[in-house]
């Protein structure tokens, strides 16, 4: 239904309607966030970690990360800058779910051209991440390994797009694979699923989400964070189902871009090795790609 329709329905004028629309977006967000997406404490990221383990066979995992497009409008003298490599206008909407596909943070507005790594660097988590100020436990030994074994940190899960950091893992690269990497790359596919998954809920469950949003940016990103609390506030009482988490109409974004990098890259040989012996599950193989 758009603004023009609202009003002839209720008889009031579309920028009334607009009006109202922005400050019940708005109201939302700033009454709702700290019940709904609270910043997490080290506490909060425990509990995700059990439940993705509980669900995903994957140990110390505090949340799987992806950024989608939003399509809007441009607006004047924006240029290039909303416009991505799919050929139309966006934003960027970056996000970081839990097992239960609920969004532990997100941040909105990027421009459209941006890419996930970008995004991310630049966000609000991002920025914690990378500084070592995000409250994240100490470091645990994974399930199943003995006690002398080395303490593995905290992560998050993303795809190829994001940079490989100590605390944010990505898949291997496709050449030369060989099959502790094919596994790793299948459980770390079956753990970073659920962000796509919860993008999908949040489209079907919003309809807008489904067409171009044909407003300002500014008011796109309000209506974006109305919907993430939303789909928050409905999950936590609904309880949680697969049945509406098959598809999902928003485009990926591309990645743009690759001090900790090498420590990403010792965690995760150790996530890899870890799944082909103490962290193992006996239909791993068969799935591998």
């Amino acid at each position: 239904m758009t603004f023009s329709s609202l009003g002839y329905e209720f008889q009031i004028a579309r920028s009334t309607i607009g009006t109202i629309i922005r400050e019940t977006c708005e109201a939302i967000w700033s009454t709702l966030k700290e019940q709904e997406m609270p910043e997490p404490t080290e506490e909060v990221w425990l509990g995700i970690a059990d439940q993705f383990y509980l669900k995903t066979n994957f140990p110390n995992c505090v949340g799987t990360i992806d950024g989608k497009h939003i399509r809007c409008m441009n607006p004047r003298r924006g240029g290039s800058n909303f416009f991505n490599y799919k050929k139309f206008f966006s934003i960027v909407l970056m996000a970081v779910v839990d097992a239960n596909l609920r969004f532990v943070a997100i941040d909105v507005g990027a421009y459209g051209k941006e890419g996930d790594s970008t995004v991310f660097r630049d966000s609000p988590l991002g920025k914690k991440l990378y500084s070592g100020s995000l409250n994240l436990p100490p470091p645990r030994c994974l399930p199943n390994t003995q006690p002398e074994e080395i303490p593995q940190p905290f992560v998050m899960v993303g795809d190829e797009a994001f940079k490989l950091h100590t605390n944010l893992l990505k898949p291997y690269p496709s050449r030369n694979m060989n099959a502790t990497k094919r596994v790793f790359n299948y459980r770390l596919s079956r753990c970073r699923r659920n962000v796509e998954c919860a993008f999908g809920v949040l489209a079907n469950k919003w309809r807008i989400f489904h067409t171009p949003i044909l407003v300002q940016p500014s008011f796109v990103d309000k209506i974006v964070q109305a919907c993430c609390i939303l789909h928050n506030f409905v999950r936590k009482r609904d309880g949680n189902s697969y049945a509406d988490t098959e598809s999902h109409p928003f485009d990926d974004v591309r990645n743009l871009g690759e001090g900790q990098r090498n420590r990403g890259l010792d965690v995760r040989d150790y996530f890899a090795q870890y799944f082909m012996g103490a962290g193992a599950v006996h239909f791993q193989r068969s799935y591998m790609y």
